[in-house]
């Protein structure tokens, strides 16, 4: 699929970036699980905090095809940055979509620059693959809404300073989910457990707990009952958006296999002249090819309208493939590969995460399946 000189230009921008500022920094902050905070701004510096912000907010208003670019060639280089930028940027999204004039004017013209730093709470304790059995309420009251309940799985959580907030208006009826907007300094916002992960451990996953949080009601973004509706459209962005780190985490296995095998002797020979090497290189680039192509069909067929099969079945392939080629590379290195001094054992852990959040593999092709019934 070829690209244009516009997306050509943005991917080897970012890739430079990559190289000079990220790489380096990603397996400390792994480590020592915090996030890079500079790096953040140095993405901000670059637009890139502001790719679903319109240009009438000064944004960079990306194109999805564009916007799948830079999410795979940060992930190459640092998954949890990658995935910090991606869910900010479907809050900013949720905004463009469903704000008023009044919140973009507000928000978006501060977003656009990184920070505050937005947030996507759908997820709960109790309501993963299935967001019509959330329990979080937002009750009205007079000119406001009166808001509990916990939200789990944030990204973002600790970090952010505007939260996009699913709640139902009635708590016995499932058709009021409802999309609102939340500053997260108010009263009643509350930052819980930070998350002990496997992988994606700079990134800043946490709860948030709502008791009594107190929001005008003009911070409702959708109508009543339309919550899901608006929180499905804009997660098939998100979904590509995953699809696309996905191909970055594979992309950087890849590498790094290649890499080692050209350099490791066994035998007297390099082991990528062994058969069994040489054939396992071949079928990992073949799989990261078609995952990059299959992400990029995606990309092109959500960019203005909706395609949730082609969505689904980028994310499921891809992040299926991050899986399989990270857990290739590790064995392409051996002892080595389990060990922290080198990158494809990083690789190995984030790649799983890919096949859960916004969406597990499961949940992907159910929607697959759905569109093939007639």
């Amino acid at each position: 699929m070829e690209l244009t000189s516009e997306q050509q230009m943005v991917r080897d921008m970012v890739r430079e970036f990559v190289e000079r500022e990220v790489v380096d920094i990603a397996s400390e902050a792994e480590e020592t699980e915090t996030f890079p905070e500079d790096v953040w701004d140095s993405v901000s510096e670059l637009d890139l905090a502001s790719m679903t912000v319109p240009e009438e907010y000064d944004g960079f208003d990306a194109d999805m095809l564009t916007y799948s670019i830079v999410n795979e060639e940060l992930a190459r280089g640092h998954l949890s940055l990658a995935t910090a930028l991606s869910v900010h940027c479907l809050a900013t999204s949720c905004l463009n979509t469903f704000g008023s004039e009044e919140q973009k004017d507000e928000w978006l013209t501060q977003m656009r620059d990184g920070r505050p730093v937005g947030a996507f709470a759908l997820s709960e304790p109790h309501a993963g693959s299935n967001p019509a059995e959330l329990s979080t309420v937002a009750e009205r009251d007079g000119d406001e809404y009166v808001i509990n309940g916990t939200k789990q799985w944030i990204t973002n959580g600790e970090r952010a300073g505007v939260v996009i907030l699913f709640a139902k208006t009635d708590a016995d009826d499932d058709d009021t989910v409802t999309q609102f907007l939340i500053p997260k300094d108010i009263d009643g916002v509350e930052v819980g457990k930070h998350e002990e992960k496997l992988g994606l451990r700079a990134s800043d996953t946490t709860t948030l707990i709502f008791e009594d949080a107190r929001i005008p009601a003009e911070n409702r973004l959708t109508p009543v009952g339309d919550g899901l509706k608006a929180a499905f459209s804009i997660l098939n962005g998100g979904r590509v958006a995953i699809a696309s780190q996905a191909v970055g985490v594979a992309q950087a296995a890849l590498d790094e296999a290649v890499g080692y095998a050209n350099e490791r002797e066994q035998g007297g020979k390099r082991i990528i002249d062994h058969q069994a090497i040489s054939q396992k290189l071949a079928d990992m680039q073949t799989d990261v090819q078609a995952a990059r192509l299959l992400t990029r069909d995606a990309a092109q067929k959500n960019d203005g309208s909706v395609d949730a099969k082609a969505a689904s079945m980028a994310k499921y392939f891809a992040s299926e493939t991050a899986v399989s080629v990270a857990n290739d590379a590790v064995q392409v290195h051996g002892g080595y590969g389990y060990t922290k001094d080198f990158n494809v054992e990083r690789y190995y852990r984030d790649a799983k995460i890919t096949t859960i959040y916004e969406g597990t593999s499961e949940i992907q092709k159910e929607i697959i399946a759905r569109h093939l019934k007639e």
